[in-house]
């Protein structure tokens, strides 16, 4: 079993940056691919970015590619998501997520949620 807990959410202006971790804990940490999803109100939670378990393969949703970043450290069983350039469309709360056997943009293939950190872009 894997327990995630996010941190790192705030309040930034827009143009700003933030950087997102993710703790796991868990000794399997490393062999669990690891995506980053959002969900604003109102909205369906929403795929970010996922990263393989190896992380040699990263995917990013078009709305985000190019100015954020998902990285991991296996040692540490950390994930992390860098966002720069952030506009007030990337406000939502930030979920990491954990799915062992699919790599997939699809949230409902994956088994482990953190309870979100909320991130606030203010125009």
């Amino acid at each position: 079993q894997v327990q995630l807990v996010e941190s790192g959410g705030g309040l930034v202006q827009a143009g700003g940056s933030l950087r997102l971790s993710c703790a796991a804990s868990g000794r399997t940490f490393s062999t669990y691919h690891m995506g980053w999803f959002r969900q604003a109100p109102g909205t369906e939670r929403e795929f970010v970015s996922l990263i393989s378990w190896s992380g040699g393969s990263t995917s990013y949703a078009d709305s985000v590619k190019g100015r954020f970043t998902i990285s991991r450290d296996n040692a540490k069983n950390m994930v992390y998501l860098q966002m720069n350039s952030l506009k007030p469309e990337d406000t939502a709360v930030y979920y990491c997520a954990a799915s062992q056997r699919y790599w997939s943009r699809n949230k409902r293939v994956y088994d482990y949620w953190g309870q979100g950190t909320q991130v606030t872009v203010s125009s």
